[in-house]
């Protein structure tokens, strides 16, 4: 086997298994007393977790501040809460929440130490300074499975409408000290919010392992998590027996996208996800969950017209043979497996069409021209616009 060389970028300490929950006083007391909590609209107070928390919170002496981010972060509300907290001696901010959630809390912790907006460093929007820094610590907890935002260096801001964005703060500084994954949060997730965020899991995975930057230590990973969604996500969206373990599953393969993608980039799935999460309300795990099939069925025709030595057309064989659970025969059928899976998936997971978001043919031109960001630079191909304005016409 030869072992091209590779790098791999800073990783949080990473505490995972249910209860893990419990140790977030003692780890926030690490760091120190004055703590800004940012978290989801309402959901978490409904949550078991919430009041022991609160209570240890108390027991350790630990002064907290709290501030509620409900829906995709803007730019406008990162440097509001910044405003509002700058000068305010918080010691470390902690984000308790879905992906929104913890890419607001990332921003916010890297800007309340030099108090600037952060429009100066969005990529693509602003002057793109570079970012200085420090950060504050910060200490990531999803509470669902998705975004993998708990492993990664960079905050998605967004701002709605034809002219909207959605771009990213990123620097390596801005990984979270400790990212604590407690698979128990799943529980009291709703079974939609499961299926859309499952599939950006997946579509993250497949597209780190199929990125032109991968390597075998990131192909590994993947892989990993591919599996345990193969295995867990049907069974975590239908609930039941199994509910326990499926939840483990999928909070692990999330987590799992999250350091592949931090380390390899994405491909077309998300290149399209953020101009369509931009100008129409859509939320981001739909994007990814209604698209990937459609995404993957024109990357691997594209292959196979342009470039059919080229070992992602391997690589799919190899995800069809790994989400088929059987013997697939050739790469082409191997191919044409995955394609099913897929497609069953987006199906059985009820995920919605484009179109039910106001997305109309005559968008098409305005989305595909938004659509070769930094997603779209390490797709395994380089598709032209007429390719990928097919992957959302197929999805209308």
């Amino acid at each position: 086997m030869v072992i091209p060389p590779f790098a791999i970028a800073r990783l949080p300490h990473i505490e995972f298994g249910d209860g893990a929950f419990d140790r977030l006083p003692d780890v926030i007391r690490g760091y120190g007393k004055r703590v800004l909590l940012v978290t989801g609209g309402s959901s978490l107070d409904a949550a078991p977790q919430w009041p022991p928390f609160v209570n240890a919170l108390q027991r350790h002496g630990i002064d907290w501040q709290r501030v509620r981010v409900r829906g995709e972060p803007s730019p406008e509300l990162v440097d509001a809460i910044v405003a509002d907290h700058t000068g305010g001696g918080t010691e470390v901010v902690v984000g308790i929440g879905g992906g929104s959630v913890l890419d607001a809390a990332k921003a916010v912790a890297g800007l309340l130490t030099c108090g600037n907006s952060v429009m100066d460093h969005l990529e693509g929007v602003g002057p793109e300074r570079p970012y200085v820094g420090p950060p504050l610590p910060f200490i990531a907890v999803p509470t669902t499975a998705g975004t993998g935002s708990e492993a990664t260096k960079n905050a998605v801001l967004s701002k709605q409408g034809r002219d909207g964005f959605k771009k990213s703060f990123r620097d390596e500084q801005l990984v979270a000290a400790v990212a604590i994954v407690d698979p128990a949060f799943l529980a009291t997730c709703p079974a939609a919010l499961i299926a859309a965020n499952g599939m950006d899991a997946l579509t993250q995975l497949m597209e780190s392992y199929l990125s032109t930057r991968a390597n075998p230590l990131t192909d590994a990973l993947a892989l990993s998590g591919i599996e345990a969604a193969r295995d867990s996500l049907m069974a975590c969206y239908q609930g039941g027996a199994k509910q326990t373990a499926a939840r483990r599953g999928m909070a692990y393969a999330s987590m799992l996208s999250g350091i592949t993608l931090a380390q390899t980039g994405l491909g077309s799935v998300h290149g399209l996800a953020s101009p369509l999460g931009a100008f129409f309300p859509i939320p981001h795990g739909v994007v990814c969950g209604t698209l990937v099939a459609a995404a993957t069925r024109i990357n691997i025709e594209a292959l196979r017209q342009r470039d059919a030595d080229n070992p992602a057309l391997t690589k799919y064989a190899r995800l069809g043979a790994l989400l088929a659970s059987h013997d697939v025969g050739t790469d082409e059928h191997a191919h044409e497996a995955l394609l099913k899976v897929l497609e069953q998936w987006t199906e059985q997971l009820h995920l919605q069409r484009l179109s039910a978001y106001g997305v109309a043919d005559t968008d098409l031109k305005h989305i595909v021209e938004h659509s070769r960001g930094s997603s779209m630079k390490t797709n395994p191909i380089v598709l032209t616009d007429a390719e990928i304005g097919q992957i959302v016409r197929m999805r209308l």
